[in-house]
């Protein structure tokens, strides 16, 4: 119930005649731009992303047409002139949205897209999704609004049928700090009936985590709690639920979502687990698991924020253990286990991935929302 009732930067459901006009304005004077963080963080990593691949793709078509100065022109006049005769869109020239350089020529593939699953909403798409490369686009040219508008048109239900498209644009508002919208478009996708899947749960418990409030809190239990047997909720993701209960002041939840960890062996569940033991005052299982911190082999794991320290020695403060506590903190500062990275800092870590920028993509550059690589400079000048 808590997602129907959400509202972040309002929905534009637009007419076939006032699409464009509409949505140019709306890029332009969105509030969703000027949102919390300014692009501070995003947590999908670029093997989910695959903005790389994309680009190299987006070269590869561009060199295609390359031939003639005016081919890329044609390409989207062509298009244009068959939706003014109301002519058929065919898939394959859909599939060549790579070509979209600028805002507006994402505008015109918009309009194609309406276009096409209109004609086509009955019809299986075979293979190829769609969804995925219109939200590269939006991603690579920073078009977070727009996509996320695309996304929750009641006009387009059922053409964004799978969670990768949904998930992107969500990295993308939530890199941006519009986490009212994140929760927006995880409501229509759950309305939707498209399956969540781990990056899914990830990145919708962080979004409620930085919103901090009563009403995100409940989302992120209603989601834990309404999943089915077989759902997969990833390590990171009960992490950020956990943390959020402690913000929340709820260390009884935070301790039975830590519970179901199966897992527990990463730096970020201990260092959840010594602030969950701090907040209860079990001070001797707190203290048990900072000098397992000084003989354990692999440091990486087991380095505390200060926060995470300082909230153990504020809960032992004129108490029996505060000696003990102060003793074993400086053994910490000595053997340079205490980090100044926040716990916060350490949630928020975007995972690393297995891929590499490829070799085409690094020669040839301008600049990448995404990345801050540069991208190839023809595709912006052609």
């Amino acid at each position: 119930m808590a997602l129907r009732g959400l509202n972040g930067c309002a929905r534009i459901v637009l007419t076939d005649a006032s699409r464009a006009a509409v949505l140019r304005g709306a890029l332009l004077q969105s509030d969703c731009l000027k949102c919390h963080c300014g692009g501070r963080r995003h947590l999908l990593s670029e093997d989910v992303v695959k903005l790389q691949d994309f680009q190299q793709r987006k070269l590869a078509v561009a060199h295609q047409v390359s031939g003639s100065k005016d081919r890329h022109r044609y390409y989207f006049d062509t298009v244009n002139q068959k939706m003014e005769k109301n002519e058929l869109i065919l898939k394959d020239e859909l599939k060549q949205l790579h070509l979209c350089q600028s805002a507006e020529d994402v505008m015109m593939a918009r309009n194609a897209i309406y276009r096409y699953h209109n004609e086509n909403r009955n019809m299986a798409f075979g293979e190829f999704r769609f969804g995925p490369l219109f939200m590269r686009l939006c991603y690579e040219l920073g078009l977070e609004e727009l996509a996320a508008t695309t996304l929750t048109d009641p006009a387009l239900k059922r053409f964004f049928s799978d969670s990768t498209s949904f998930n992107i644009a969500i990295d993308m508002l939530f890199t941006k700090g519009c986490y009212e919208n994140v929760l927006e478009v995880v409501g229509e996708m759950k309305k939707q009936g498209v399956l969540f899947n781990k990056d899914t749960f990830t990145l919708a418990f962080a979004t409620c985590y930085e919103l901090n409030t009563s009403e995100s809190y409940h989302i992120c239990l209603a989601l834990l709690e309404g999943q089915t047997k077989g759902s997969l909720i990833p390590r990171h993701a009960y992490c950020f639920a956990i943390a959020l209960a402690l913000k929340q002041n709820n260390v009884e939840r935070a301790q039975t979502i830590y519970s179901q960890i199966m897992s527990t062996d990463s730096w970020l569940c201990q260092n959840l687990k010594v602030l969950i033991l701090a907040m209860t005052g079990s001070m001797k299982d707190a203290i048990s698991a900072l000098t397992t911190a000084l003989v354990s082999k692999t440091p990486v794991l087991v380095k505390k924020p200060k926060e995470v320290v300082n909230v153990l020695r504020q809960k032992s403060t004129n108490a029996l253990w505060e000696g003990r506590v102060e003793q074993v903190v400086r053994r910490l500062e000595e053997a340079g286990q205490i980090t100044k990275q926040t716990l916060d800092d350490f949630l928020c870590h975007t995972p690393s991935g297995k891929r590499r920028l490829l070799g085409i993509i690094e020669q040839e550059i301008k600049s990448s929302r995404r990345t801050l690589r540069p991208l190839q400079s023809t595709l912006l000048s052609e």
